[in-house]
């Protein structure tokens, strides 16, 4: 096996040299291992590769979303759980799993968008620098919601559908209509505890503001004569009708 007896010694020196250097190697391809299935696990986390399935909460906005293009397009009686789910690019299924009916697709959707507008109302409360400033602000916000095109054509199908379907009437005003009011109105009531205005009743202080922002803006639009305002018309409009109120009711 060995040309000669010194060739033995030789052959045990690189046996061991090679097991060291195996050991080496076994150990670095280990540590590698480990750390590429943690950056893998970080990039499924991340969403790298095959997408993960969409959590309900995220389906639910793409369905809303959608079912504001319908029912503000299409009306509501030809509005469908199947033309909802096509747009949305969900499944029937999907969709019904979420949302058992019709009739809870439009009372969450209005709800789901009454959501967003209230949260966003509550985060721009006044510092007390600037009453006037909050105020408009907190206005601009409302404009948006009340003159935005698709929930004028929304109002404009209720208009002309709630004879046959009374209930997306009741819906549309106490989801929206209602409570649009009485974040307002709450905005108001804090910003009167804090000494920042004066007022005896705030839902009715938040009524004759939202009447002076939107009445006559929203009943153009609504019968045709005229496009939605631009951002500089509503926050020009927020302005005149914030310090027209608080020149009332200033401290």
């Amino acid at each position: 096996m060995f040309a000669s007896a010194h060739d033995f010694p030789k052959f045990v020196k690189w046996v061991l040299q090679w097991r060291t250097n195996f050991g080496k190697w076994a150990l670095a391809m280990t540590t590698t291992k480990t750390e590429t299935e943690q950056e893998d696990c970080a990039e499924v986390r991340r969403g790298r590769g095959r997408p993960q399935a969409r959590c309900d909460e995220d389906t639910r906005a793409l369905i809303f979303e959608a079912a504001r293009h319908e029912f503000a397009g299409n009306g509501y009686a030809a509005t469908s759980m199947d033309s909802v789910a096509r747009r949305a690019g969900v499944s029937t299924k999907t969709l019904y799993r979420l949302i058992p009916n019709k009739a809870a697709l439009f009372e969450g959707m209005i709800t789901d968008r009454i959501d967003t507008f209230a949260s966003v109302v509550r985060f721009r409360a006044c510092d007390g620098s600037n009453i006037e400033k909050a105020l408009r602000e907190a206005l601009i916000v409302c404009g948006e919601l009340v003159l935005d095109g698709d929930v004028i054509s929304l109002q404009r199908m209720i208009i002309g559908e709630s004879e046959k379907f009374p209930e997306i009437a009741e819906t549309f005003y106490h989801k929206a209509i209602r409570r649009t009011e009485q974040t307002l109105a709450n905005w108001l009531r804090a910003q009167s505890e804090r000494g920042l205005v004066k007022i005896e009743d705030a839902e009715t202080s938040a009524g004759i503001l939202l009447g002076m922002l939107v009445f006559q803006p929203q009943r153009a639009v609504l019968f045709g004569h005229a496009p939605p305002p631009t951002r500089e018309q509503l926050e020009q409009r927020a302005q005149a009708v914030a310090a027209v109120f608080l020149r009332g009711c200033a401290v």
